[in-house]
């Protein structure tokens, strides 16, 4: 059996078309099914479905065999002991600084003045201003990271942006761009030992999808 793990959302409907070159087809929607393990056309393949921020930790673990999850995923909760054979090129998106469009960010910058951030990716966050010997308070959040600057919790938030519209519709503005973020498959490196073949195949399949 092989089990890949995989979260909700824009991954699962981007990696749909990478599962069908590798002839694998999911049989249930997981939008309108409760169940966490869904099957497919191969008796030896299943799919669970997980929060995207646990995929490595299935994969890690041997919850799963493979998972696919994005590069922020793997940069913020570390990704020790996994094998990343692909960067399959999906749910694109970038991480940049954002800030109020009444905020002057650069002059807060080069005062060296400590700057308030909101953010869930810490971990980014704290390495990308260290970088720039800028001092930041980081405040974890976990959702809704544009309300921050609104209600004076924080100078600049550091999200995911994607159209930008969400930032254009609370009046914020990207001010500085941090990375480009796709997603990446992880691989089980002991599974792959034990099941060399079939995930083979599969990551063989997925390397040809997107090369073309």
């Amino acid at each position: 059996m092989i089990t890949i793990a995989l979260s909700k959302g824009r991954i699962f409907e981007e990696t749909l078309p990478l599962l069908k070159a590798a002839g694998i087809e999911v049989l249930e929607d997981p939008d309108t099914s409760r169940k966490l393990i869904l099957t497919t056309n191969q008796s030896d393949v299943r799919v669970l479905v997980v929060r995207a921020t646990d995929v490595p930790t299935y994969v890690q673990y041997g919850g799963a065999d493979m998972g696919i999850t994005g590069k922020d995923t793997l940069l913020e909760h570390g990704s020790q002991g996994l094998y990343q054979p692909l960067d399959l090129q999906i749910a694109k998106c970038r991480i940049s600084v954002a800030v109020r469009s009444d905020f002057d960010y650069q002059s807060a910058v080069k005062k060296g003045s400590r700057l308030t951030v909101a953010t869930k990716y810490v971990a980014i966050a704290r390495d990308f201003f260290a970088s720039k010997g800028v001092h930041v308070d980081l405040i974890k959040l976990y959702g809704s990271m544009e309300l921050a600057p609104l209600v004076g919790m924080a100078d600049a938030i550091v999200d995911l942006v994607s159209t930008g519209n969400t930032l254009k519709a609370n009046h914020l503005v990207e001010v500085e761009h941090i990375m480009d973020i796709s997603s990446r498959l992880v691989v089980n490196q002991a599974a792959l030992k034990l099941k060399q073949a079939p995930m083979r195949h599969i990551i063989d399949a997925f390397e040809s999808a997107i090369s073309k």
